[in-house]
């Protein structure tokens, strides 16, 4: 389908419209236990400036009710709305349809290497399972300290990059090896891990290093990039779970 743009608005300063062809992979279970996949395509007049999820919302209000996603926040923070856009992990909210080249459908399919529930919502928890596994909180030793714990700016900025994560499962789920093989940790879990691992006031470094050690763990990590494509925060996700492989073999954290 060909964007065209609309006449001029007769307000000035109103922003054009155009129209936009959104293909979106629709997952439908049934009672008996089966499901029906397949592509919807709608046709929508939208603004250059308008969202991947707000295309999202003015299909489920205005043209099917039944579309199923995830979003929260809008802004980029809760990583709920994580999808394959045109082929690539990105958050709906943070997408620009101005940026995708309307001119063509665009495609929305839910994230890759988890179960589907329905359209484009997936089952979590193994996701989450890992994240769970690499104890994502502060480990200490001895009383409850009487002040809080001091940390200098160079101490802080060695693990500021991986605090970034908001758990969208958009590295993870871009994984060729997560793919592939559900039993790995997948970077998500690893980025985490990094986060305490290399955090002065954290005693549980050794612990950490020990569960990602596992056949399953950092080794199997095969450094193609595509985690640190897909993370719409920034993260320098590869370069992290290097540091975690380097730490695991100097024990120097």
């Amino acid at each position: 389908m060909t964007a065209t743009i609309a006449d001029a608005p007769a307000k000035v300063g109103a922003v054009p419209t155009f129209t936009v062809t959104l293909r979106v992979a629709r997952h439908l279970p049934g009672d008996d236990g089966t499901a029906v996949t397949r592509w919807d395509d709608f046709q929508l007049q939208v603004h250059g400036t308008d969202r991947v999820l707000d295309a999202l919302h003015k299909i489920k209000w205005e043209q099917d009710g039944s579309l199923t996603f995830r979003r929260s926040c809008a802004h980029g923070i809760c990583g709920s709305d994580a999808m394959r856009i045109n082929g690539r992990n990105r958050l709906a909210c943070k997408t620009l349809l101005k940026d995708l080249d309307p001119s063509k459908p665009i495609t929305v399919e839910p994230i890759k290497g988890l179960p589907v529930i329905k359209d484009l919502v997936v089952d979590m928890e193994p996701f989450f399972a890992s994240y769970r596994e690499i104890m994502p909180f502060l480990i200490t030793t001895g009383n409850e300290p009487t002040k809080e714990r001091l940390q200098s700016a160079e101490q802080r900025a060695r693990f500021d990059d991986t605090t970034k994560c908001i758990l969208c499962a958009s590295c993870t789920s871009s994984c060729p090896v997560f793919w592939t093989d559900g039993q790995y940790f997948g970077p998500a879990a690893i980025v985490n891990a990094h986060r305490f691992i290399f955090d002065s006031r954290d005693e549980g470094a050794a612990q950490r290093l020990e569960i990602l050690n596992d056949k399953e763990g950092v080794w199997r990590c095969r450094t193609t990039f595509n985690c640190t494509e897909a993370c719409p925060r920034g993260i320098e996700v590869t370069k992290a779970i290097q540091e975690v492989k380097r730490a695991m073999i100097t024990r120097a954290f």
